[in-house]
């Protein structure tokens, strides 16, 4: 792993993608799929780096914590603190993000109800089985990485009949939402680095209509500084040579066909739906809910939440922009000012993964650094 984070290594190939950009008209404008390679961007300063070497590397909506709208997050706060004998179990960034109705952390439970920090859904379904008088819901949020890992949880809670136990679902799926950034026409890509994590689980396939359909090549990046580096130099090779394609540089992990145990159970359990994303709106079948036989763990239809889309963000929150790649986060009058870490005003401040956060942490030029 030492020459993943080697800087002579990071120099060479630098080195390199200014070589290969220096014969093209423009800069590049490479999307980052995933938050975790925005974080390494920031985090080692490669940002500034590649600007310097002729690309220009944008956001994109890669944080399930930043994508799932509000009225998803009120539902959850609804749950906890107008019903007694209550337990939402929750990822930790999840109970920060601030709505209309406050958040998950400031929420006042109803008697004998609470919200309880969990990180994984098995923990959620042990607790249900330690609390048999308490109604005990998973606020289930994630991609293509964390969705098999729900989805199991349910079939065991389904096995064992758990009567007390449910997930509130908000499942996403990465193609279909770079479909629907490509079909708006709104940011210019050249490229996108594609998340290998994800990838390790749906494979390379599902990326292919981005090449066949858009013209549009990309590669599947592992998280080191290097790594990086040899997935944008990747996607440059198929830009100069005009053939687009889906480019694995994350062998070590990431199967071209992907995890067929994971893909299993998510078929098995799941079935696709449209979804409503904060920032770009409804996407057709990109997210995923429980199929009808497992209705008795599916929270919006045990407690029959009826969640309408669309409530929107905070006044003045330009998080959704920032997701679709239109603006970077020092561009938002509130970065820095009204919405930081401590105070977040919407969910891209608030996930490690979200790029107002990343921003705020590493960005040296937005004076916060």
């Amino acid at each position: 792993m030492k020459e993943l984070r080697d800087g002579s290594i990071t120099r060479a190939l630098l080195s390199k993608i200014g070589g290969k950009t220096s014969g093209l008209d423009r800069p590049v404008r490479i999307m980052e799929v995933c938050g975790t390679h925005t974080m390494t961007i920031h985090r080692y300063g490669l940002k500034t780096l590649l600007e310097e070497a002729g690309v220009d590397m944008v956001s994109g909506p890669g944080c399930p914590v930043c994508i799932t709208p509000n009225e998803v997050h009120e539902a959850c706060i609804d749950l906890v603190t107008k019903r007694e004998r209550f337990i939402l179990a929750s990822f930790g960034d999840m109970t920060r993000v601030p709505t209309g109705k406050g958040s998950l952390q400031t929420a006042v439970p109803a008697p004998d109800s609470r919200v309880k920090i969990v990180y994984s859904p098995e923990e959620a379904l042990a607790m249900a089985r330690g609390n048999p008088a308490k109604e005990v819901v998973f606020f289930g949020v994630g991609f293509e990485t964390t969705i098999p890992a729900i989805a199991l949880t349910v079939k065991r809670a389904a096995e064992e009949g758990v009567p007390n136990f449910s997930t509130l679902s908000a499942l996403w799926l990465i193609p279909p939402a770079l479909r629907a950034i490509l079909q708006a026409g709104e940011t210019a890509v050249a490229g996108f680095l594609y998340p290998g994590h994800v990838s390790a689980i749906i494979g390379l396939e599902p990326y292919r209509f981005i090449a066949e359909e858009y013209r549009v090549p990309g590669a599947v990046a592992g998280f080191e500084p290097n790594d990086i580096l040899l997935g944008i130099s990747a996607i440059l090779d198929q830009i100069v040579a005009g053939r687009p394609g889906v480019h694995l540089e994350y062998g070590r992990v990431v199967n071209p066909r992907g995890n067929p145990v994971a893909q299993a159970v998510m078929e098995e359990m799941l079935e696709p739906r449209d979804a409503f994303w904060r920032g770009l709106g409804r996407i057709p079948r990109s997210g995923l809910g429980l199929k009808e036989r497992y209705g008795a763990y599916d929270a919006s239809v045990k407690h029959a939440l009826g969640i309408k889309e669309g409530s929107g963000d905070l006044p003045g929150c330009r998080c959704g922009e920032v997701l679709r790649g239109l603006i970077s986060p020092p561009q938002c009058p509130l970065f820095g000012k009204r919405c930081g870490p401590d105070s977040p005003f919407g969910p891209c401040m608030v996930s490690f993964e979200g790029a107002c956060f990343i921003y705020h942490k590493y960005d040296q030029r937005s004076g916060n650094g």
